[in-house]
């Protein structure tokens, strides 16, 4: 059981949470009254003036009919600001080393002496929340982050930003409480350890934003807290250019979304959007997979054949009908477009015009050519027929349109294309062979239709879309919504109330011109070694003139191109200002399993950027042997969950998470996850199932298995079929 300060870690917990709880219900209650006064008010500027709109307003009522406007709207204003903030209002506190406690939320909150319950985050008093950091305190010795649903606090955590400071009772949650232990340590080496970390830290959150900004390091080093702090300065010292133009922060899957809530709080703006990768193109394809492909079928879809293959789909006979000859009968009078010049009509409009975009220019193109060629009999048919109305332009075009043949032609020639329509026609596999010829071998081939005949779409999916989405434009819409009437219907004996406010609201029409897509003035990418190359495409779209925070590291790469991924952050970079900060050294892994895993990633990847573990458990890995590795992974839990009080981890290959998810079983504190969704998470002790199916069944092989064996903060367990097992990097390893 972990101790921490005099007491257990989940008595601890309570405790403080019921601490927190106590303050966030004495806000709430506050909060019910200063609405129900709100209330009032704005009935009493109801009743200041009323008319029934059936007599002249008087010269001298118009100050009150101004006093009413004014009154009414600022209470309303009040209002709708209280029940706004209603969900989520307090978010964080800071314990000063004045002993003050300062609560920071989205908005301000004073008692009936006027006393600050909550400080507004904008506020002056709030600075140090987002801006102090260990190198420069500000006065504060701890931050506290709240965890709030609705108006229950879930779980707070905690930075220890002043440890010679701190009390000694002072109690710290979360990665921060490994910071207070090192602090504490009377030896001077901790001491030192304790300023390296807080230094490249504090050095990288404070980075210039401009440009690009990398941040590179090991398991474990604290990448994912420093980007997310950087975050949260770079919105409060900048907050006019980001709450304006958003901050956009990716993560690898919706679990690790989840995760990283808690490090960066509600800011009271709609300024800080949160998306995992499969989520980023929402704004234009709203479908959020979540599923993962086998390693073939990932690694096609992640790489930059895909735009060639997209571009031939577009235009594959599956999705657009090839050029036909065009005839339609004017006045009794066959008119033909041979498909030669249909076809270099296409080819001309597409030069210019995406293909949804370039519809109406190129329908007008087939009229014109329609057109021309109706003048060279438009003599012979005018003395044939002598009282027919005169061919006008208006009138042709309607005469050509309203056939049923031009119609059938309109629609297969040049059809309103949908990105996930057009994806779809790749479950075919005539249509794979024909779009993927020369670009795709025939293994590769059959992994990308085999993933199309799956339920669903996938992660590497949303990239896919939102690429077509890019490439065919948005169609234009043909109808509008009707508008609807000014005044009220059946709305006699309703009282109104027009405040000068409302006149004064301005329309803003949407540009028909703008992107589909979101942008962003800022754009932090965590675990970006695993983005791939046609994701980093869809992320730019959405950073196309941001400043960009990029944290990762090549040696957990799911991506198998290595080589790639530099070519990609080189292109993102450009002649943009750039600046790397290595974080050195590793807090949260044991040095005993941090040997193992790295001696397993040296030897598949030397190259790789190890860390320095500075902590220890003095409890070794243990290298297990079960013939059935279910069993032994739910043995091994069992295991833990005596020894351990904290959170477990069950890392297995993709193919293996149903059954070792129904075999362990649905428990509060143990997760079962695959080793892609392990990312960016940690557990006191980790189970590893089956490592070498693990390298079989991921992009990346070896790269991911050193994720998952770098989970744990205090206890590994690895379960093998055998004990010639290919992972492990010595023969004389240590094993049961």
């Amino acid at each position: 059981m972990t101790e921490h300060a005099g007491g257990s870690t989940e008595t601890l917990l309570a405790a403080e949470i019921a601490e927190e709880q106590a303050h966030v219900d004495k806000v709430y209650v506050r909060l019910s009254e200063l609405t129900r006064t709100a209330q009032g008010v704005a009935a009493d500027g109801r009743s200041l003036h009323q008319s029934d709109r059936l007599s002249f307003v008087r010269e001298e009522d118009g100050t009150s009919l101004f006093e009413r406007d004014a009154f009414s709207y600022q209470a309303a204003k009040r209002l709708a600001t209280l029940e706004s903030e209603h969900e989520g209002l307090v978010f964080g506190r800071l314990d000063r080393r004045d002993g003050e406690a300062r609560y920071i939320g989205r908005m301000g909150v004073r008692d009936d002496q006027y006393e600050p319950l909550v400080v507004d985050w904008r506020a002056r008093a709030a600075e140090p929340f987002y801006r102090a950091t260990p190198a420069n305190p500000m006065d504060v010795v701890r931050r506290r982050v709240l965890r709030c649903r609705g108006e229950v606090v879930i779980g707070v955590e905690d930075d220890l930003l002043d440890g010679e400071n701190a009390d000694d009772q002072l109690v710290v949650i979360g990665e921060g409480a490994l910071l207070a232990a090192l602090s504490r340590s009377r030896g001077p080496r901790m001491r030192d350890i304790v300023a390296t970390i807080q230094g490249e830290q504090d050095e990288a959150i404070r980075a210039p934003y401009q440009g690009v900004t990398l941040i590179t390091g090991g398991p474990g080093t604290g990448k994912t807290v420093v980007a997310l702090h950087r975050a949260a300065y770079l919105l409060y010292s900048h907050r006019r250019r980001f709450e304006n133009g958003g901050v956009l922060v990716v993560g690898p899957s919706s679990v690790f979304m989840n995760y990283i809530e808690r490090v960066l709080p509600s800011l009271g703006e709609d300024s800080v959007t949160l998306r995992s990768i499969g989520r980023v193109a929402d704004d234009v394809v709203p479908l959020g997979p979540e599923r993962l492909d086998g390693a073939t079928a990932a690694t096609v879809k992640g790489g930059l054949r895909m735009v060639k293959v997209l571009r031939r789909l577009t235009r594959d006979r599956s999705v657009v009908a090839p050029s036909q000859d065009l005839r339609v009968v004017i006045r009794g009078e066959a008119i033909r477009i041979p498909a030669e010049r249909l076809e270099r009509i296409r080819t001309e409009v597409l030069q210019r015009h995406k293909i949804n975009e370039g519809r109406d220019a190129a329908l007008e193109r087939v009229i014109g050519s329609l057109r021309s060629r109706w003048e060279s009999v438009a003599d012979e048919v005018a003395i044939e027929q002598p009282d027919a109305e005169p061919m006008t332009d208006e009138l042709f075009t309607d005469l050509v349109t309203s056939s049923a043949a031009w119609r059938m032609f309109a629609q297969s020639w040049w059809p309103v294309l949908e990105s996930a329509q057009v994806l779809t026609q790749l479950q075919n596999r005539d249509v794979v062979a024909r779009v993927t010829d020369g670009l795709l071998s025939a293994h590769e081939q059959q992994a990308l239709a085999a993933s199309y005949q799956q339920p669903g779409w996938s992660v590497a999916d949303a990239a896919l879309l939102d690429e077509l989405v890019a490439m065919i434009g948005i169609a234009s819409a043909e109808d509008e919504e009707p508008e609807g009437s000014l005044f009220l219907e059946d709305g006699a004996g309703v009282q109104e109330l027009v405040s000068t406010a409302d006149r004064l609201t301005r329309v803003i029409e949407a540009d028909p011109d703008a992107e589909p897509h979101q942008t962003y003035a800022h754009v932090l990418v965590d675990e970006a070694q695993d983005i791939t190359p046609m994701q980093w495409r869809m992320l730019r779209r959405r950073g196309s003139r941001a400043s960009w925070t990029i944290v990762g590291d090549p040696a957990q790469s799911s991506w198998p191109d290595v080589a790639e991924y530099d070519l990609a952050l080189q292109d993102l970079i450009g002649n943009a200002p750039h600046r790397h900060f290595r974080m050195s050294t590793n807090y949260r892994s044991p040095a005993e399993v941090y040997d193992l895993a790295g001696a397993v990633i040296a030897k598949a990847f030397g190259s790789a950027d190890v860390p320095q573990a500075v902590r220890s458990t003095g409890v070794e890995p243990e290298l297990r042997v079960a013939t059935d590795v279910v069993a032994g992974a739910v043995a091994a839990v069992s295991d833990l969950a005596n020894q351990l009080d904290g959170s477990i981890g069950v890392v297995t290959a993709p193919s293996a998470l149903a059954e070792v998810s129904a075999a362990v079983g649905d428990l509060d504190r143990i997760a079962v996850v695959t080793a892609q969704q392990s990312k960016g998470l940690e557990y006191d002790g980790v189970v590893v199932v089956d490592p070498d199916r693990i390298v079989a069944e991921s992009p990346g092989g070896t790269r991911l298995l050193y994720v998952a064996l770098t989970r744990p903060t205090q206890h590994l367990i690895t379960i093998d079929p055998h004990d010639r097992a290919a992972w492990r990097p010595t023969p004389t390893a240590n094993g049961a």
